[in-house]
């Protein structure tokens, strides 16, 4: 995945992330997090599932967190991986989201690595000058 990239980090993963738009950051940030802890066999098939979340935040950087952390409480709490985005609203401090996605299969899936949880520590989301750009710290 290009949208995104590792930085050092002590003990936990640091991904940059970087979208033309505000919405094209956040869906690379999910993607991100879904690539960095799983990674797909081809050839087993799955059934799609789609579901819709709604997610609040104080200001933009404050709801890229509660985003991912509400993708990564469905995976840790559902078993649902989620494989695309259609943004449906997006303001300041409220995000609604279509889901696609599937449940983890251990036939398909494999866990790379573990996230407990994505952290507000060294979180930065800024406009540069191509569009915007995110550093978020994953708690592994």
């Amino acid at each position: 995945m290009s949208n995104y990239k590792y930085f050092d980090h002590t003990a936990d993963i640091g991904v940059e992330v970087t979208g033309r738009t505000r919405k094209e950051l956040f869906v690379n940030a999910a993607g991100a997090l879904f690539d960095v802890m799983i990674e797909s066999k081809t050839g087993e098939k799955s059934v799609k599932q789609h579901k819709k979340i709604t997610i609040e935040g104080a200001d933009v950087a404050d709801l890229l967190i509660n985003f991912l952390r509400e993708l990564l409480y469905l995976f840790n709490g559902e078993q649902f991986i989620t494989i695309s985005y259609e943004i449906i609203k997006f303001k300041n401090k409220e995000l609604a989201v279509q889901l696609t996605g599937e449940s983890f299969n251990n036939k398909k899936h494999v866990i790379k690595n573990e996230i407990k949880a994505v952290t507000y520590s060294g979180l930065t989301v800024e406009r540069v000058k191509v569009g915007w750009k995110a550093r978020i710290i994953f708690d592994v």
